[in-house]
Order: C-alpha cells, then structure tokens, then sequence
C-alpha cells in the first residue's frame, strides 16, 4: 500500500571517490569477465562478498585503483556511460546516477575479486532467498491516526538470490475482524472486492498458511533467508496492529526485515522523497507491471528493484527490526544474519 505507507529518514552513505586522482586511470589495470545485464557468475559475486570481508586493510594499493577508477565514472556523460557500459555488455537502463553507480561497482568487483586470499575465497554467507512482502490492509479515504489497519491480501515473492530469478510466490487474501465491510475507497484503492474478503480466512488461519509454506521451501532450516519490504510499514504498523488485533504474539520470523526504500536511497545517493514504488523503477529505467496496490504485483514489482540493485552491486542487508513492539535500526556493519525459522502461530493469553 504504497500511499499508506510512511517515507522514513534515509541514512547517509560514505562516497569513496578520489577525484583528484582521475588522471592516472590509464595506469588501472581492469578486469573483465561479466555476463549480459551486469550479473557476474556465482563464483565471482561470492568472491565479491568474501573480499569485501576479508579485506580489512584499506591501506592496500587495490582501494587507490578504485577511487581512481571512481573518479574517472564521475567525470563521464550519461553516453559516456552507456558507451562503456554496453563494451561490458552491463544493463544501459536508467538515469546517469544509477549508471554511474553500476559502472563503479563493476570495477570494483573486478578489483576485489583479484585480492582474495585463498583462506577466504569459499566463505559466502549471504542469503540463499529474499521474500518479498507488501500487505495491503483496510484503510479509508483521509484515515485518522487512531485507524486501525486490518490486513486483507498476505503476499509473498520468493527471489533467488543466486539465479536473481522469482522460484514461487504465495497469495492469501485475509478476512478483517474488526471491519468486516471495505470501504468503498479501499476496494477502489486495493482491487480488493467484498466477495474476495467474505469468502477469505481470518490471519491466523492464513498465518499459519505462511508458515507452512515457508517451510516447505526449507526456509531457515536448509535456506537463509531474510524479509524484504516496502517501507517500515508493512511489518511496524500493519504486522504489528494485525497481530494486536487478533491476539497473536508477533511472529519472530518477521521481526527484522530489509526496507528497500533505505537501501535503495543510500545505494543510489538518493533523497528519501524519490523512493516511492512507481519513482525507483523509473529511476532504473522500468515500468510498473500489474496493476499498482494490488499486494502480489506490488511484492513482483519491488523484486525488479531488488534483482537490479543486486546486479548492480548492492548487498541488500537488513536494516530495521522490532523489539519490544519498537521499530529499530540494524548497524550495517553486523554480518549477514538470516531470518528465524517460521514458527506457528502463538496466541496470547
């Protein structure tokens, strides 16, 4: 629910450019080796990872190369930056920021990819899977403060974080307690139509569907995993009043998630007012697919913008979660820690 959800401050991100340096960039020694639209073989993105880990001594020559390299991106136009990209048949897709990013990253692989020691070069802890999830939840034209959001679509995309492609998506629509007849603005909003709802479960029947479907996909047991979202919304607010609402006690495979809207500004560079949905596909060259707050298309759409920002470079990390009903930040710097194992749903007393 894109306009239901809130905009949060974006955290700035340190830039490791050296622009004074952009003279001696014939004198970097590039690599090559990537595949069409940016997504380098398993084996050399895990490499990526590893060194980025591995590597802690920022005084190795290889940090000077790539700020060279950085400050040489940042002097090239937008067709500068397409010509280059297209001689390293990377995605030309996209506003100059996100090319110029694109551009710094591949050269950044390739340098970190050369630097690894033999001791560090398997380990891979990234997540195997991201589940992608935006609720679409009852709402009311000029809601009040005090609403009370019911959750109504529960979807979920499963994106491979290996191949970058979509293995399975589930969807279960949810029928509300409290309210149990939509308002006209939110079928019109949703799509979501009195006849669907009505013939719906309530959520810890559906919750308990998740829950079974997570494990069949071995998420947690055999797969790391992480959530990923749309915002602090879906899992802060609309989870969190749902859970109250039901008297269930708040799922703890759901209680840190990756907020896209976060990376994706500090990633990008960009300021947290242009991290709307239907703004960062445009920004990366794309189209919305599907009809927007339908919560299924919305979840495929967001995994677009997932699968770019992962060809582009970015480690998706989580970096919000709750605790004691609070929404808190998570340090960047922690390691990649997956998602809890799904458990059935607890009542509370």
């Amino acid at each position: 629910m894109e306009d239901q959800k809130e905009n949060r401050p974006l955290q700035p991100e340190h830039v490791d450019e050296d622009d004074l340096a952009w003279k001696l960039w014939k004198n970097v020694e590039l690599g090559g080796g990537a595949r069409q639209n940016g997504r380098l073989d398993g084996q050399e993105d895990s490499a990526n990872r590893s060194a980025k880990s591995c590597v802690s001594d920022f005084s190795d020559p290889v940090y000077k190369e790539i700020a060279i390299a950085n400050g040489f991106v940042n002097r090239m136009s937008k067709d500068e930056l397409k010509t280059k990209l297209t001689e390293l048949k990377l995605d030309t897709r996209g506003v100059k920021d996100v090319l110029r990013k694109r551009l710094k990253n591949y050269y950044k692989k390739q340098k970190l990819t050369h630097i690894l020691s033999k001791d560090c070069s398997e380990t891979d802890t990234y997540y195997d899977y991201i589940c992608i999830i935006d609720f679409e939840a009852t709402c009311e034209d000029g809601n009040t403060p005090d609403y009370v959001h019911e959750i109504i679509e529960f979807p979920i995309v499963l994106l491979n974080t290996r191949t970058l492609e979509i293995e399975d998506t589930f969807q279960r629509y949810v029928r509300p307690e409290i309210k149990s007849q939509l308002s006209q603005f939110c079928i019109n909003l949703t799509g979501i139509t009195q006849d669907v709802i009505d013939q719906a479960d309530t959520f810890p029947v559906v919750l308990q569907s998740v829950v079974d479907w997570m494990r069949e996909k071995e998420l947690g047991t055999k797969y790391k995993y992480a959530l990923l979202t749309d915002g602090s919304w879906d899992m802060s607010k609309f989870l969190n009043m749902q859970c109250r609402v039901s008297r269930i006690k708040y799922p703890r495979f759901a209680k840190k998630w990756i907020n896209i809207r976060k990376c994706y500004g500090n990633f990008y560079k960009v300021p947290r007012n242009q991290t709307r949905l239907t703004m960062m596909l445009e920004k990366l060259g794309l189209s919305y697919i599907g009809r927007l707050h339908c919560g299924l298309d919305d979840s495929k759409n967001i995994a677009r913008i997932a699968t770019r920002m992962l060809q582009d470079g970015c480690e998706l990390r989580v970096n919000e979660r709750m605790h004691t009903g609070q929404l808190m930040t998570v340090s960047s710097s922690l390691p990649f820690e997956g998602a809890a194992v799904p458990q059935n749903p607890q009542f509370k007393n």
